[in-house]
């Protein structure tokens, strides 16, 4: 898929104006980004963008994000034990003290 960001108020319009017409081609709009497929008539719809406002649109390829392949299994069970635990109000640091869980500080530095 591409990434489409805009920064200006011309280029939202355009990239408003393009995701209308040729919403086969849009994944999901986000006000001033959206997803294009990663066809040749998304990288069309994108460099036209670009060329119509080089220093307002900005393109990225990227990849969906698949919870499994790319996020290690104490990650997702964190999640979802954090999201489940009995006070909603008590921060993740806090409960992820004296459990098998990865601190805050080790879920900063490690890529995924």
């Amino acid at each position: 898929m591409l990434l489409v960001v805009t920064y200006s108020q011309s280029a939202r319009a355009s990239l408003r104006n393009a995701c209308g017409a040729h919403e086969e081609s849009v994944v999901r709009r986000f006000g001033r980004a959206a997803l294009l497929e990663g066809t040749e008539h998304g990288a069309f719809l994108a460099l036209r963008l670009r060329a119509k406002h080089p220093d307002d649109v900005q393109v990225e390829r990227t990849e969906p994000f698949n919870e499994f392949r790319d996020v290690p299994e104490r990650v997702r069970e964190a999640a979802t034990a954090y999201e489940n635990r009995p006070n909603p109000s008590t921060p993740y640091a806090k409960f992820a003290v004296g459990e098998p869980y990865p601190l805050p500080a080790e879920l900063k530095q490690r890529e995924l």
